[in-house]
């Protein structure tokens, strides 16, 4: 009879299409069920899914399909993350627009996903460039600007001339930018932002509440771009000047050793400070090439220390001293006031710097029994000890005095405790074109107006000819550019600045849950019923930004009344690259393994169970052609199992057997030996299994516990096709095969659940559960040893008596003949395992 050759391409194109005629993956909010949202991170529609891709979304198809038999109702949706300059840019180089660049790589990326067989409910799909949905985002800008959460002001930026557009930091490497690897300038920029910063506070605290749920890296990473810093506030009056220099320190106890003053390049002083000096021009130089370095660079602990003088000096407020203000590389503006009181002798950067513009240096906390010289150290002493050389406050213990030295300069009006953010508020606004026009006019007579909320979306005028220097052209669009005031009605301008496409992906998660909801951006009992997202799939390198700003667009939607939740994502995997040759795949290595090719060759299912058998999902992953050959080569035998029982007859005998059916005789004495071997390993497997998909999401392990499965069944097929029960412990065991196996490589086992004779969709089958009783062996084999040395195997029953055990073994013939002239010392029983008997 036979099913035929294993044609993984018409298996799957069958059950796809089964899938969605039966719209089997739709679902709806049902407070009746228990709840179970899961979501990779959308991608950027390229045109092309990579195999980085590939490994997210079957990671998150599992999770999907095992929740699902689990008795969940599971949400798992898709879309698309639109707008941005990488579409812009592709679409100028290819001589097309943006939105027909865009729309056309959707069309391409939604068939490959369609093709890998994931089980998205693809009515709820979103495109981020669609005014449909960048109206509800417009809507929440004019009410964070009325909340005062969104603002505008002058800032300076990282410039990238040939992208015509600003950067984040994050963007600029080694001072050239990511994309087009062109220099990056600072410039001044009237931006739009969002107060961030007023959430700091919330956005760390609320941290505790993922512990456990995220990895521990992404919290550690959120921790520290927050950089909550406990400390004061000091005022330093600069000599011959009306003019004084705020500082933040963390330190406090350490300021009668503040010997000279660092300035960042971009603080708003240097000018003033160095007005009428002789080394004027040197120092504008410095700044200039200063504030153009890439600012992570610029704040590592290894960069080489870099500073120019100013010519003025400022008056340390506990000494009196005057203390050389100097411009300094490694002081950054974003970070406290741009100024940092410089002490030598307990700061290592302060050292460095010290040592090498020969600064004076002197120390102020000592060590107990220890007496430090500034001309001896070999680097700076940050650990506790007590004040020397402070004055009033000396032989205070340092943690004690950073209070008191902040209270006295309260007195004194020169300082107060204060705390300090490393994060600074988002800048949302872009200069280019393909992105969502924030909502706002000019007009000379009100101001700044947002656009009323009956007259949203701002549309993008998507028949704008793009420029091919890059530059947008909304300023150059009249029909866009002239508008009325909402006000005034008189003559305005619309804003010709786009938003960072970090907004877009910074609530997508929430409007899944009523995609198609034209009224309002989220139906409250849908987002109620379905938030928060209960598992988030994506990559580390999004760990910060997209994290972060989704984090806070969260709670800001909870303040404006949207959503009761405070955080969006419950628990996070962040899964591990695709590497090939051991690097990261990428065109410019030359390493890249087109998914399409693999799937029309192996077939989707064996794509998936290569890159989910491979690595853990959080661990990195090198490709092997071997590797998806030998999946290949497993769905052929699990098919070719199937085949052969339903040949021999096995299947038809019995009729489909669901997996771990109460059968006759599973715990009597009915069933062979052999039977009852693998009526235990089904047990076992469905134990293994689940204890690996529940959760920890170990799905290579799962794997191997199914292949282990595979093996036992070929092993003992022949034996127990005729044998009483051996039939239906065969179809048993197949139909769990099957089961377990389906959200790994669904399409495969539907059609040999139905080959079968089973009924209805595998997909919506239950998962089976395993009896712990079940699992117990009535008997157990043991090693006997003589001296150390095997001697001989012996069966007994699992729950024989060590006494007995003692007894059967010293009557194994193979030990009775290495016992021969020897007397017996001792015998030891270790249960379970094995029998040593030790003679001489």
């Amino acid at each position: 009879m036979g099913f035929g050759k294993y044609d993984p391409q018409q298996v799957e194109q069958k059950w796809q299409d089964n899938w969605n005629e039966t719209r089997c993956f739709e679902v709806e909010a049902d407070p009746a069920r228990p709840k179970y949202y899961v979501l990779e991170m959308f991608p950027y529609p390229s045109g092309k899914i990579h195999m980085g891709h590939v490994r997210n979304y079957s990671i998150g198809d599992v999770v999907a399909r095992y929740k699902r038999m689990r008795g969940h109702n599971v949400l798992h949706p898709m879309g698309w993350d639109a707008f941005g300059l990488p579409a812009e840019n592709a679409a100028i180089k290819n001589k097309t627009h943006p939105a027909a660049w865009t729309y056309s790589n959707i069309a391409d990326m939604r068939a490959q996903l369609k093709r890998l067989g994931y089980s998205y409910d693809w009515r709820r799909e979103i495109a981020t460039c669609r005014p449909e949905y960048y109206k509800w985002e417009q809507r929440f800008f004019i009410q964070m600007l009325e909340k005062g959460l969104a603002y505008r002001k002058n800032s300076p930026v990282n410039w990238c001339e040939n992208c015509n557009t600003v950067l984040a930091n994050e963007q600029v490497e080694e001072g050239k930018c990511w994309r087009c690897d062109g220099e990056v300038e600072q410039k001044q920029l009237e931006q739009w932002f969002f107060k961030i910063t007023a959430y700091a506070d919330q956005l760390l605290d609320d941290l505790k509440l993922l512990e456990g749920s995220w990895p521990d890296r992404v919290i550690t990473m959120q921790q520290n771009w927050i950089g909550k810093s406990v400390g004061a506030q000091l005022t330093f009056q600069v000599k011959g000047m009306d003019v004084s220099i705020d500082v933040f320190t963390t330190r406090p106890d350490t300021l009668c050793g503040a010997t000279f003053m660092s300035l960042a390049a971009e603080h708003p002083l240097v000018e003033k400070l160095i007005e009428g000096y002789e080394h004027a021009d040197t120092v504008r130089a410095f700044c200039r090439d200063v504030a153009n370095m890439d600012r992570i660079k610029r704040g590592a602990d290894d960069l080489e220390k870099e500073g120019v003088f100013t010519g003025a000096y400022c008056v340390n407020p506990l000494t009196g001293r005057e203390m050389p203000i100097h411009v300094a590389n490694f002081v950054l503006m974003g970070y406290g006031t741009g100024a940092v009181m410089a002490v030598p002798a307990h700061d290592q950067r302060d050292f460095e710097f010290a040592r090498k513009y020969n600064l004076p240096m002197q120390v102020v906390i000592q060590p107990k029994d220890t007496v430090l010289d500034p001309a001896a150290m070999t680097e700076a002493y940050s650990d506790p000890g007590f004040l020397v050389n402070s004055g009033q406050f000396d032989g205070l213990q340092n943690d004690q005095a950073k209070q008191v030295i902040v209270e006295h300069l309260g007195k004194e009006k020169l300082g107060k405790p204060t705390v300090n953010y490393r994060l600074r508020d988002w800048g949302i606004s872009r200069q280019r074109f393909w992105g969502a026009p924030i909502p706002v006019v000019h007009c000379e007579k009100c101001g700044l107006v947002p656009v009323p909320e009956d007259q949203l979306p701002v549309r993008l005028p998507e028949d704008a000819q793009v420029r091919e220097d890059g530059r947008s052209p909304l300023p150059m669009l009249e029909s866009f550019v002239n508008t009325a005031c909402p006000t005034c009605g008189g003559p305005a301008r619309r804003e010709t600045d786009t938003f960072d496409t970090f907004m877009e992906s910074s609530w997508y998660f929430l409007r899944y849950t009523s995609a198609r909801n034209e009224a309002a951006p989220f139906d409250r009992e849908a987002l109620k019923y379905w938030s928060p997202v209960d598992q988030y799939i994506g990559g580390i390198e999004h760990a910060i930004l997209h994290l972060l700003y989704s984090r806070f667009f969260v709670k800001v939607l909870r303040d404006l009344g949207y959503t009761d939740e405070a955080e969006p994502f419950k628990h996070l995997l962040t899964q591990g690259m695709v590497l090939k040759d051991g690097a990261k795949m990428s065109k410019s290595k030359g390493n890249v393994v087109d998914p399409n090719s693999m799937i029309g060759k192996y077939g989707a299912d064996a794509t998936r169970l290569f890159i989910l058998f491979a690595s853990p999902p959080e661990k990195d992953l090198e490709w092997s052609d071997a590797g998806i050959e030998g999946a290949y080569r497993f769905l052929n035998r699990v098919w070719r199992l199937a085949e052969d029982l339903a040949d021999a007859g096995a299947l038809k005998a019995v009729g489909p057997v669901a997996p771990l059916s109460a059968l006759a005789g599973a715990s009597g004495g009915e069933l062979s030996a052999p039977a009852k071997d693998l009526r235990r390993k089904e047990h076992d497997s469905v134990r293994k299994v689940t204890r690996d998909m529940e959760n920890k999401f170990q799905f290579n392990t799962a794997i191997a516990a199914l292949m282990e499965l595979v093996n036992e069944m070929y092993a003992v097929k022949d034996a127990l096709k005729d044998a009483p029960g051996g039939a239906e412990v065969l179809s048993s065991a197949l139909s769990t095969v099957l089961t377990l196996l389906s959200p790994v490589a669904p399409h495969l086992c539907e059609e040999l659940w139905v080959h079968m004779g089973h009924t209805g969709q595998l997909a919506t089958m239950p998962w089976p559960g395993y009896d712990e009783s079940a699992l117990v062996k009535d008997e157990i084999e043991l090693v006997v040893q003589v001296n150390g040395k095997v001697r001989g195997r012996l069966t007994v029953p699992a729950e024989a008596d060590q006494e007995s055990v003692r007894q059967v073994a010293m009557t194994h013939e193979n030990v009775l003949k290495h016992l021969e002239g020897k007397s017996i010392r001792k015998v030891i029983v270790v249960p379970g395992k094995l029998v040593n008997v030790v003679a001489g």
